[in-house]
């Protein structure tokens, strides 16, 4: 995530743009809510929503322990300022929940509502509260709707993908609108959950576009950026084509308007979504959401703010918010009502939307103790869930390092995976040094870095770790802890970091790089993931932080698919590659420390190894790689034998595309070489 706080400028009409961002709201350090005066409240542990219908009455419910007082207020429409029942509540001291009942299911249907508490003496501002299900246009009020109308049909029976393991997931990202929004892209719903559910969509040029695209591919899930409710795209005034990517959380349990057909509507945007994730499962694909509980929008307004101010943030010692996500504030997830706020609002988007993964934004702002019990809580909702986030933050926090989920605390967190950017650096060169090089585009010194990659982040006698770059030790404890990558929705795309790296180079030699890097991915142990439209070449026209840059920057060219075919399809047999053999799939550190061994070859530049003894499985009793990342041909021996040649120069096939027997072989500049047996 790359985000930088951005002033409301386009949000005026939000309820919680009034409010001064002067901490004005929350207590001081000083004053700062202790533990110990939550723990007595175990029934609020469970707490995860704060209206529903009981005995045909609406029943509100609210949890603020240090509130003076606190009302809900129902209005009949979205826009209404007045309201039109203002109701008290009582505060249960057992608890910490204040709760009322106001109307009945036939009256309530279809209206709005707001809380407001009472602190220091002050009424504060109205908020939907912090569990709203539902949302009026740019969430200002909770909406009151029958959820059993949002519902496609046959949702009571879908479910995601079965994956035994999460090194069997390949993982595609992509933003909603990048995907379907481009003029040549050929689908109706441009920028829409529902763009996902268009099946025969074409490019101008007749190339399967939308979900025939991620079926032809082969990926296993897609990860999906913020799709909650965020602050930065108006919902008002979506036919000014603002853009964000959304790391800038409002709501968290309600789908963004944004991308709904409807706005206006409450019930749209969660029936849509559910249609765009029904429509993905029942092409065996499955959903990851992206999730930014690491901070909120904003600080003094958010509704975590209004609801409990203070409790949810951590702050310095003058008061102020301590800022480990560079956006302002971060959220305190070793305070033990929001630690049980995050697992209960995933779990939610688990049960209620059938989400079958979750990637979590600077997941090491976030305790090790709320990730593992989030894992924990996950798999007991199903099994097949994926869980990996960002084992950094963008900055320094209070919370010690040692209780922080990052990547090199990965151990602390085994249901979790992290991103490698020890791989992803190693490949292509430094994230934010545009022309630095990597393996992949020639440089030399990365070969430990890469083997570090190859095996998973897990131990392994063969790797020198001093030699490596960024980690110096080993942190996964298998390789199902580890995320393997070379670009993603930050920084520079691939094309654009080959560009700029190698501006002296073809675009065919570029594409060679791209081709070893992706294979180098591909074959390594871990999870794979990829940016969406690295398989066309996609670039950004070398901007790097497109968080909020136009469709001209961000929109997915689909007519590059046609233009650059032969790289897609080596793509998709690398895919296909992979997930035809388990040995590049394996789920324990020991296995790979058996099962791979790496040759010494004395050009740094080249780096060959074997994966043998049928590991995990496989058909195949042995499988040699070797990665020439120079601008030369290289000479290797391998072994006499009868040989299937997989990879070659840049061309792939999962069955084979020749054989040989070994001895002297060529490994063109800048390819893969893979031989089976």
């Amino acid at each position: 995530m790359k985000l930088s706080l951005k002033p409301l400028a386009i949000a005026t009409s939000l309820v919680v743009a009034s409010l001064p961002m002067n901490n004005s709201n929350n207590v001081s350090a000083a004053e700062a809510y202790p533990e110990t005066q939550y723990s007595n409240y175990p029934v609020a542990l469970s707490f995860d929503r704060e209206f529903h219908f009981s005995n045909n009455a609406g029943v509100f419910e609210l949890w603020s322990p240090k509130a003076q007082q606190a009302k809900v207020n129902i209005y009949s429409r979205y826009n209404d300022t007045t309201p039109e029942m203002t109701v008290e509540m009582i505060l249960d001291p057992s608890n910490g929940i204040w709760h009322t009942t106001a109307g009945t299911i036939e009256s309530l249907i279809g209206k709005f509502y707001t809380f407001q508490i009472k602190n220091n003496g002050k009424w504060l501002d109205e908020t939907p509260g912090i569990w709203a299900r539902a949302l009026s246009v740019n969430g200002e009020k909770a909406a009151i709707i029958d959820f059993n109308l949002t519902n496609p049909e046959g949702w009571q029976a879908d479910h995601g993908p079965k994956v035994a393991h999460q090194t069997d997931a390949i993982i595609y990202e992509m933003h909603h609108r990048d995907f379907s929004v481009h003029a040549n892209s050929g689908i109706k719903n441009k920028g829409k959950f529902i763009a996902l559910t268009e099946k025969g969509t074409r490019s101008t040029n007749g190339e399967p576009t939308g979900i025939d695209h991620l079926k032809e591919l082969g990926i296993t899930h897609i990860h999906i950026l913020p799709s909650y409710d965020f602050n930065s795209v108006d919902e008002t005034n979506l036919q000014s084509g603002s853009y964000n990517w959304g790391y800038d959380p409002i709501n968290y349990n309600t789908p963004d308007g944004s991308y709904s057909t409807n706005p206006y509507d409450p019930a749209t945007r969660i029936k849509e979504m559910k249609q765009m994730i029904k429509a993905l499962h029942d092409e065996g694909l499955g959903v990851v959401m992206d999730v930014v509980y690491n901070h909120t929008a904003i600080g003094d307004g958010s509704n975590f703010s209004l609801t409990v101010p203070g409790y949810f943030y951590r702050h310095r010692a003058d008061g102020s918010y301590s800022d480990a996500s560079g956006c302002g504030n971060e959220t305190a997830s070793d305070r033990i009502m929001v630690r049980q706020y995050i697992i209960n609002s995933v779990k939610y988007w688990a049960k209620e939307y059938h989400i079958d993964g979750f990637r979590f934004d600077l997941m090491g702002i976030h305790d090790a103790t709320t990730m593992t019990l989030v894992a924990k809580e996950l798999k007991k909702i199903n099994p097949n869930i994926i869980i990996y986030g960002e084992g950094w933050t963008a900055g320094d926090s209070p919370l010690p390092a040692k209780e922080r989920a990052l990547k090199d605390n990965a151990m602390m967190i085994p249901g979790c995976a992290v991103f490698s950017d020890d791989i992803r650096d190693g490949i292509k060169g430094h994230y934010s040094k545009a022309d630095d090089r990597g393996f992949a585009t020639g440089k030399i010194g990365n070969k430990e870095t890469i083997k570090f990659g190859i095996v998973g982040a897990v131990a392994h006698p063969q790797i020198n770790y001093s030699k490596c770059n960024n980690s110096k030790a080993p942190y996964a404890i298998s390789p199902l802890q580890v995320v393997n990558y070379v670009s993603c929705h930050d920084d520079l795309t691939l094309t654009d970091k080959l560009a700029a790296s190698m501006p002296e180079y073809s675009v065919e030699e570029r594409q060679r790089a791209a081709k070893l890097a992706q294979t180098i991915v591909f074959t390594s142990q871990g999870m794979p993931f990829m940016f969406a439209g690295e398989e066309v070449f996609r670039d950004k026209k070398g901007v790097h932080n497109s968080y909020k840059s136009p469709d001209d920057i961000n929109a997915i060219d689909w007519n590059m698919k046609h233009e650059n075919r032969e790289l897609f399809d080596y793509y998709r047999e690398l895919i296909r590659l992979r997930r035809s053999h388990p040995a590049f799939r394996m789920t324990s550190a020991d296995d790979v420390v058996s099962h791979i061994r790496f040759d010494n070859t004395k050009s740094e530049s080249l780096i060959s190894y074997s994966i043998t003894g049928n590991a995990n499985g496989d058909s195949w009793n042995e499988i040699k790689l070797i990665f020439n990342g120079s601008d030369a041909d290289m000479t290797v021996n391998v072994k006499r034998g009868d040989w299937k040649i997989i990879a070659r120069g840049g061309v792939i096939n999962a069955d084979g595309i020749g054989s040989c027997q070994g001895g002297k072989l060529t490994v063109e500049h800048r390819s893969a070489l893979i031989l089976a047996r």
